[in-house]
């Protein structure tokens, strides 16, 4: 998303850093026809880079940042996840003690040895307990909040976006009707994008395919 956002804002300067280049061309001076239609097409690209930027901007708050927040609850429940496995193993370890003192002949020693490893074994066995059935409780509700929690961001995402290309058709329609020449057939308006596109292949700045 940021790619994107950073993407869209990066065409619109180059836009307005077109639009400004042409602006300050000599032929602005010689020729107010020419000066006219390069205003009318800077004026186009500045509102352009305003509304691409509030789009952003909206992008930010109602997307970028909430997926943020939600991103950073994995490290948390990561931590979860190891502090979990590592009581497993100590609660396998003594389980594993147990077990073996249970095995032997049950003399004194044994039988007191046994106690001692099962009492050892209580807590760290309740422990695990509960930190598994806290994932076993938590995981699955984290998991199905995902689509509640998106769904806003995802939504703004599309507002913001048919608010843009809304406010973007507008101001190139209003630009369409500032510098057309209706006389212009579309035929007409073909060859002579054509023509001028051949006479900028021909200068000397323009490098062979």
């Amino acid at each position: 998303m940021k790619k994107s956002t950073d993407a869209d804002l990066a065409m619109s300067k180059s836009a307005v850093k077109i639009s400004s280049d042409l602006l300050n061309n000599p032929l602005c001076e010689q020729d107010a026809a020419f000066l006219d239609m390069v205003t009318a097409f800077d004026t186009a690209m500045r509102r352009m880079d305003s509304f691409n930027q509030e789009k952003v901007n909206q992008i930010q708050r109602t997307v970028m940042e909430p997926l943020k927040k939600f991103s950073s609850v994995f490290p948390s429940l990561n931590m979860a996840v190891k502090r979990r496995e590592q009581t497993l193993q100590d609660y396998r370890r003594l389980q594993n003690k147990v077990e073996k003192y249970e095995e032997k002949e049950r003399s004194g020693p044994v039988l007191a040895k046994l106690h001692q490893a099962r009492e050892e074994l209580r807590p760290v066995k309740d422990d695990f307990e509960a930190k598994n059935q806290q994932l076993l409780d938590e995981m699955p509700k984290f998991y199905m909040s995902r689509i509640d929690f998106f769904k806003p961001s995802f939504e703004a995402l599309i507002r913001a976006q048919v608010c843009f290309y809304s406010e973007l058709r507008s101001i190139f329609s209003q630009l369409t009707a500032q510098i057309d020449r209706p006389e212009l057939s579309d035929e007409q308006r073909e060859k002579e994008n054509e023509g001028t596109i051949s006479e900028m292949r021909a200068l000397s700045i323009v490098g062979d395919d």
